[in-house]
């Protein structure tokens, strides 16, 4: 696989690792499983039938979890580095052809950065909907979610770039609504 179009897979599946952990594991070992989504060296245990059980009830447990109120914003508080690492790890599974250096500093800084910033503005969106509605609005939160990352991982392995213009407005959108948000507390404030 070309280390462009393997990045770009990458910094798709990390970005629906910020919305979901396990979801993109769970698709990308389907995918490699039915052939359409090449790993590199080391990582073709992600399409075993064991490791897709494991990722399926992964995946369930976490799903339901966030509709729990409170529960969801702790398993934010767990998901958030936990998320960095494992967007690092989804981005090094589609570089093999780079050196380890390559692959795993691409990787750290495009995949974990990915991962990480899409979970931050969850779990910042996740905060403002638990205060101001007392944690009833969470369930349309956590519905979107993992929506989001069944959609962005499918599309990472399907259509990659049209992957990417997704990922960029979506990371476009949430960086508006922090600077609004922002403002509004600097307004408040004065």
């Amino acid at each position: 696989m070309d280390i462009a179009l393997g990045l770009i897979i990458g910094i798709g599946l990390s970005a629906a690792c910020g919305f979901r952990l396990f979801v993109p594991f769970l698709v990308m070992g389907l995918a490699h499983r039915a052939g359409q989504l090449p790993l590199a060296d080391g990582f073709a245990w992600i399409g075993t039938m064991p490791a897709i059980a494991a990722f399926t009830t992964a995946t369930v447990l976490e799903i339901l979890a966030y509709y729990i109120p409170w529960v969801d914003n702790l398993l934010d508080t767990i998901t958030t580095p936990s998320a960095a690492v494992a967007g690092t790890f989804l981005a090094a599974s589609q570089l093999g052809e780079a050196s380890p250096l390559m692959q795993w500093s691409l990787a750290a800084i495009a995949g974990g950065g990915t991962s990480l910033t899409v979970q931050g503005g969850t779990a910042a969106v996740r905060v403002v909907s638990t205060g101001t509605t007392g944690g009833a609005g969470n369930f349309l939160v956590a519905t979107l979610e993992w929506t989001m990352a069944v959609f962005l991982a499918i599309l990472a392995v399907v259509l990659p770039l049209l992957c990417l213009l997704v990922i960029s407005a979506v990371l476009w959108k949430m960086i508006a609504l922090m600077k609004s948000r922002k403002q509004n507390v600097t307004m408040v404030e004065v």
